[in-house]
């Protein structure tokens, strides 16, 4: 790899790049990275509007169709902290090649699938391209952008994350209703195909050399241990499983959490390197990011649930209110480098942290009687704080993350979000039905959801209270602010 983040140069090359052609190259590796992405949202959002559809196809149990979805979240939990790994060892472009390949292959078979268990099968094969497409593709952005440059990548790197889950519930309800439900596999074929003609042509292979043999038990430990606990979060937050599966669940995951803890303690190179968390902007990033993500992973489950039973709101009805969380969100792309240059990014994440709070708060608020454009003013704000709050945690994770470092500090990062967006369902699903049990409702009414709100956005406002522990100059580089 190349040290001169600033300027890499292809390899087998001494002649730098000159800055024009670096700046177009930098750009279309974006765009590669960002389609990857892109297609990774979709599939997910569009699956859920499918399954209705596909059990009728398998001659299934709706009910049962959810394992389609879990299939894929335990094969993510198991192989992202692999994803660094892998990519030193093989070179950034082969395994971001090879993770858009798996996922097109997956998708493809997906699409052929001709009962429930052989579509389990291709979703978690789509699962080992997904762990490692996300992580890498990030990793593979760190590595041709600039720390000065970073933050505008972060921003627009960020877009599909946000467009997917927007275009994602139409386009997956079109296919099914005009198509048929395999559509929704087939379209991911098209960007794939692209993508690994356009990382063959436009991506140089990185590749850090190996210190250490693999770590085998890591893999098998940290992968046990964040199954087990996802599927056992997401057992209890659905309540599709008993006591005692959550329970065995749970306690698996913690035994084989506590097994690698052991591991790593003595192992030089672990799989996920809690090492990194010594760095103090790193260390800031993933606890307040990971506290402000509980809240965050709780909207999508909380908001259309609100609006349908709460305000007797039809399921498009409210999709077209909760969709203009997305759309403040799309409209930070362009102001975050600003933000954070006036402001910094301790002042970023620690006020605009509290006033995006205090916004998922004030939905704990919200009735039938509320006028509609008020309602969409809340949540736009909402979505634009937000957006710029994780923007900034983004990109003020690897400020300080040495270069040799990094692709273990994007496996760990992506592997806490994910873990973070779960755990976000799982408590407001708790707390909501604690609200019920107290209040003795028969099923969840205004008042439980406002409980629950209300639960979620304490439980975040612990980040911007850490967030004031931040080096006032922290980030600097990156954010190009000078106030301090």
């Amino acid at each position: 790899m190349n040290e001169n983040l600033s300027g890499p140069t292809p390899a087998g090359l001494n002649t730098p790049i000159p800055p024009v052609q670096r700046a177009a190259r930098t750009q279309t590796v974006l765009l590669i990275v960002a389609s990857a992405m892109f297609m990774e949202q979709l599939d997910g959002t569009v699956l859920a509007t499918a399954l209705p559809a596909m059990a009728r196809s398998f001659d299934a149990d709706p009910l049962h169709m959810n394992v389609a979805l879990t299939s894929y979240l335990l094969t993510l939990a198991m192989f992202i902290p692999a994803s660094g790994r892998i990519a030193d060892r093989f070179g950034s472009k082969t395994t971001f090649r090879a993770a858009i390949g798996l996922f097109t292959l997956g998708s493809i078979l997906c699409a052929q699938a001709p009962s429930l268990w052989a579509l389990v099968a291709a979703r978690m094969l789509q699962g080992v391209g997904g762990a490692m497409m996300s992580p890498v593709g990030r990793l593979v952005m760190l590595r041709v952008v600039s720390k000065a440059e970073l933050v505008r990548s972060m921003a627009w790197l960020m877009v599909p994350a946000t467009i997917g889950p927007i275009v994602g519930p139409p386009v997956g309800g079109f296919l099914v209703t005009y198509l048929s439900w395999h559509w929704i596999f087939y379209i991911n074929v098209p960007i794939g195909v692209a993508g690994v003609v356009l990382v063959t042509m436009f991506i140089d292979e990185m590749k850090e050399p190996s210190r250490t043999k693999f770590d085998l038990l890591g893999l098998i430990l940290s992968g046990t241990a964040l199954a087990c606990l996802m599927f056992g979060i997401e057992v209890a937050s659905r309540g599709i499983g008993s006591a005692i599966t959550v329970a065995v669940l749970l306690g698996t995951g913690g035994l084989a959490a506590i097994l690698y803890w052991l591991h790593a303690r003595r192992t030089p190179r672990p799989m996920l390197d809690f090492r990194l968390l010594r760095i103090p902007t790193f260390r800031m990033s993933v606890l307040c990011g990971s506290l402000s993500r509980i809240a965050v992973g709780a909207m999508p489950f909380l908001a259309p649930m609100m609006f349908q039973l709460g305000f007797g709101y039809s399921a498009a009805e409210s999709g077209l209110i909760t969709f203009v969380t997305a759309i403040g969100s799309l409209a930070v792309r362009g102001f975050a480098p600003w933000f954070l240059r006036r402001l910094g990014f301790r002042t970023v994440l620690t006020w605009v942290g509290a006033l995006a709070t205090g916004l998922i708060a004030l939905t704990a608020a919200f009735r039938p009687s509320w006028p509609l454009p008020l309602i969409y003013a809340a949540l736009m704000a909402s979505g634009f704080f937000q957006s710029l709050q994780f923007m900034a945690y983004n990109t003020i994770a690897y400020a300080d993350v040495p270069a040799e470092d990094m692709s273990s500090a994007t496996s760990f990062y992506t592997t806490f979000q994910q873990m973070t967006l779960t755990l976000g369902i799982a408590l407001s699903a708790a707390a909501l039905a604690a609200s019920i049990g107290i209040m003795h409702h028969a099923g969840p009414m205004l008042p439980d959801f406002s409980v629950a709100f209300l639960f979620v956005a304490a439980v975040s406002f612990l980040a911007p209270l850490l967030a004031t522990q931040l080096e006032p100059g922290a980030g600097a580089e990156m954010s190009g602010h000078r106030g301090h």
